[in-house]
């Protein structure tokens, strides 16, 4: 519990050094605080400390479309030509020569692209550790046990409990390694992301363009793979022929646009659900220097209120990581079942 409370003091401690940092007197914009710390960056903002900024310079790599030429640069060291564009979240623009305003190729290694590669070398140290024990072991060798245990109760949960049991056991083998690494991805990524400080905090699952990748992948794998019931259900399905003929063919519409709303919900729901549970904390940590702005007694009394909820906002999202990685697995799984479906005669 002390270590929790240390964990959750020490981001409102540079929150709120940050804000001194920026005047007083000056109104709290909390919609604009939350949405400036969810938001992707080109840097790695550490702490504040006594009004200076203390960040991780990432790579910015940029192509002009002036010039054609290539840039390799940082944040604060862009040629001249290019700025970055507060409303446009943050993101680098180039001013062209006639004077109008265009977005440049941008390969940027941002702070979301760097915690994905964080996450990446996590599990590939923790599956060679895993690989490692199971290598060595003998046939004398007892179960395995402490960390290896634990992985293998975890893979052995999703695979037999989730996929084999979802998507059947004709096809699963061929989906499980997709299925496995798209849950302990989300689920590391989810983790690291409650971690206040470097290398943690990057709200990459509450970030569209990953959840959209995520998304976009199991959409594949549905409808590269699926046999040809999937789409005789789709095109030509077993109801009247009114229904999908004529005068308008109704069905097969609805069903190819369930192609599209599948992995549109699975993209929405990890999204809006991850994003939320950041601006919750990142609130909560707002009203205490919010408190303090209105005298001692309401800053005494709204700084144990937030910190108790914040206490048990953080609980809350160490078991949303997982539910949000196991329900992401589960309807791509189920989606992929049900496009392995077998012709059953009447």
């Amino acid at each position: 519990m002390i270590t929790l409370l240390v964990v959750v003091l020490l981001p409102m401690q540079m929150s709120a050094n940050e804000e001194a940092g920026k005047g007083h007197g000056e109104e709290l914009n909390i919609p604009e605080i939350v949405l400036e710390h969810l938001s992707d960056d080109y840097e790695w903002h550490v702490a504040t400390y006594e009004g200076k900024h203390i960040s991780i310079p990432l790579p910015v790599i940029v192509r002009s479309e002036n010039t054609g030429q290539w840039h390799f640069c940082t944040k604060h060291s862009l040629p001249e030509t290019f700025f970055i564009n507060h409303e446009q979240h943050g993101k680098i623009y180039e001013k062209m020569t006639d004077g109008s305003v265009v977005r440049p190729l941008d390969l940027s290694i941002t702070k979301a692209v760097a915690q994905i590669w964080i996450v990446v070398i996590v599990l590939i140290s923790v599956f060679l550790y895993c690989a490692k024990w199971y290598k060595t072991r003998n046939e004398k060798s007892n179960a395995p046990k402490g960390f290896v245990g634990v992985m293998e109760m975890l893979v052995m949960t999703i695979n037999d409990d989730l996929i084999k049991s979802t998507v059947g056991e004709k096809h699963y083998k061929q989906y499980a390694p997709y299925l496995l690494t798209v849950f302990f991805f989300i689920f590391t990524t989810n983790l690291i992301g409650l971690l206040p400080i470097f290398p943690g905090g990057a709200n990459v699952t509450g970030n569209i363009n990953v959840t959209l990748f995520l998304a976009v992948c199991t959409m594949l794998a549905i409808n590269l793979f699926g046999n040809k019931e999937y789409w005789k259900e789709i095109f030509w399905p077993d109801v009247p022929l009114f229904l999908k003929a004529y005068p308008v063919p109704i069905m097969p519409v609805i069903e190819l646009f369930g192609v599209f709303t599948k992995p549109f919900a699975l993209m929405i729901r990890l999204f809006a659900n991850m994003m939320a549970g950041h601006a919750v904390i990142l609130s909560f940590t707002c009203v205490i220097f919010l408190g303090w702005s209105m005298g001692v007694g309401f800053g005494l009394g709204l700084n144990l209120f937030s910190i108790i909820m914040l206490l048990f906002m953080n609980a809350l999202e160490l078991l949303v990581a997982f539910v949000q990685a196991y329900v992401f697995t589960m309807l791509s799984a189920v989606f992929i079942g049900l496009a392995h479906k077998e012709h059953h005669e009447g």
